[in-house]
């Protein structure tokens, strides 16, 4: 699944349009930014309530496909910009984490067993 599609199956809103074909092969919830940046794995999507420019630069070290802010959660104008000159894709949601993570983790899941019926 790509961000752009996982965008229209969790009804995401883009804040900053980013590399939308990016594969989206899981998902990492958290906050403390030195916890995710030695835990996320590339290619998943990061869900936050984290809208700063550290949150920004945590996302291009741990190389996540996209960024989520969660619980409508603002992303500060910095950010903003960062994101844009990184190319992060940061999308939006009224939903908390924990909902959206699980909703994605049974779309992959979904991909999963397509993949083996082939």
């Amino acid at each position: 699944m790509t961000v752009r599609e996982m965008a229209e199956r969790l009804e995401l809103k883009w804040l900053v349009p980013g590399d939308g074909t990016r594969p989206v092969t899981g998902g990492y919830c958290g906050d403390l930014l030195s916890w995710v940046m030695g835990r996320a794995q590339e290619g998943d999507a990061w869900f936050t309530v984290m809208g700063n420019v550290n949150a920004i630069a945590v996302a291009v070290l741990a190389d996540t496909a996209c960024l989520v802010l969660t619980e409508d959660s603002p992303l500060d104008d910095d950010a903003r910009e960062r994101a844009l000159s990184q190319e992060v894709a940061v999308l939006g949601s009224g939903r908390n984490a924990f909902q959206l993570a699980a909703t994605l983790s049974r779309l992959l899941d979904g991909e999963k067993e397509k993949e083996g019926e082939r």
